[in-house]
């Protein structure tokens, strides 16, 4: 198929541009006019290997499973719902998708089915839970779990953007004020010190050679790092036991390696206790989240979990073994293994790591925002001493 770039005109009268996939010129037409679309004119877009086309945010499958949800629980036909879905939506890529998935569901295909056709929008874990839905007949209560779940990961993803995002500022804030000083600064004040012949404190020494540098070499300096990021990224997505040992570490990192521990496996086991719920079973569940925990030393780990349960190990021994969970979390799963109510059991662990989630960042967040004042007043107390230093040195001798 090729991708067109097309001018159309909507049932309102008004001119739409956008992009679609198609077969040909014909076949465009056919999809726009499912859309309500009338084509204008057209051209086939050469795509270009770096170019990324929009990604489907998470709040955009949110709105996805409630509005499929609601539409299901009212009766409405899933062809209808999905039709309707797609005619309200504003993004032309979601409502590209939206489309193709109902021609995909009109020529034969299941849901689940045509979701997978879609597999940079909705993951296995997505379609494993439509299929279940699909075969028990709970497809709108497997929907709002997905609801509830994408919501939870978003509150996940932005307790993490919280803990970043004073960081990086701070950083900026330094970063800035170091430039200038060192550029624009240190250089006239070492003119000055130089002009009164007077022997500077090593300090001071110090903040003139690094000030020589950056204006020297500041350039070669910004691009061996920006040189640096690109090699390592490259070679982290290039060599997996390398990208293996850099997760492991990240994990073993004070404080914010907890954290992350911590936000991978409040996801993982919301995924986890959804899908158990839900009718797959527990090896086909850990398979289908191992994508999704975003690392692979923990990836790894839910593997050896796997292969434990397969040997005939029980769920809280095989986690117990692997050490991926605390021993409050394996208790409360052996607990469920023996009153045989593991679901409730995946419920609680869940829950447990929600609220250890929201403890813990806001403990990394109460010790961040200290530490970081605390350094920005060390670097310039240390800048305003070597420079206050030679000055005050050089008001000395102009009073004897």
């Amino acid at each position: 198929m090729s991708n067109f770039s097309y001018r159309a005109m909507n049932p309102r009268g008004h001119t739409v541009r956008g992009r679609m996939d198609a077969a040909n010129l014909d076949d465009l037409e056919l999809r726009l006019g499912r859309l309500g679309l009338d084509l204008l004119h057209a051209n086939p877009v050469r795509q270009i290997s770096w170019q990324r086309q929009h990604r489907i945010n998470r709040r955009e499958l949110i709105n996805f499973c409630f509005h499929l949800e609601q539409f299901l629980r009212a009766g409405v036909p899933i062809l209808e719902s999905l039709a309707d879905l797609r005619d309200s939506l504003h993004r032309a890529r979601f409502r590209q998708v939206i489309g193709d998935i109902v021609e995909a569901i009109e020529g034969g295909l299941g849901l689940s089915q045509a979701l997978q056709r879609h597999p940079d929008v909705f993951n296995g874990v997505f379609c494993s839970l439509v299929r279940a839905g699909e075969h028990t007949g709970r497809l709108p209560e497997v929907l709002a779990a997905l609801t509830d779940t994408l919501k939870r990961d978003d509150e996940l993803a932005a307790y993490a953007r919280r803990i970043a995002i004073y960081p990086a500022i701070v950083a900026l804030v330094i970063s800035a004020a170091l430039g200038v000083a060192l550029i624009h600064v240190v250089p006239e004040l070492a003119r000055l010190f130089q002009s009164a012949g007077q022997a500077l404190p090593w300090q001071t020494r110090i903040l003139i050679a690094l000030s020589g540098f950056v204006v020297d070499y500041g350039w070669l300096l910004v691009l061996g790092s920006v040189a640096g990021l690109l090699l390592a990224r490259h070679a982290l997505s290039t060599h997996p036991a390398l990208r293996l040992r850099f997760d492991a570490a990240l994990l073993r990192l004070p404080l914010l390696g907890t954290v992350r521990r911590k936000i991978i496996m409040a996801r993982f086991t919301g995924l986890f206790a959804m899908m158990y719920a839900s009718g797959i079973t527990v090896i086909d569940a850990i398979q289908s989240a191992e994508d999704v925990v975003g690392n692979t030393a923990l990836r790894q780990g839910l593997q050896q979990v796997g292969h434990e349960i397969t040997q005939g190990s029980k769920l809280s021994e095989a986690f117990r073994k692997v050490e991926l969970f605390p021993p409050l979390v394996t208790r409360m799963l052996r607990v469920g293994e023996s009153t045989g109510a593991l679901d409730t059991a995946l419920a609680n662990v869940s829950y447990f790591y929600d609220r250890d989630v929201r403890e813990a960042i806001e403990k990394l967040q109460a010790s961040i925002e200290p530490t970081l004042t605390v350094v920005l007043g060390g670097l310039l107390l240390a800048i305003m001493g070597a420079v206050m230093m030679p000055v005050y040195d050089i008001i000395t001798q102009m009073k004897l």
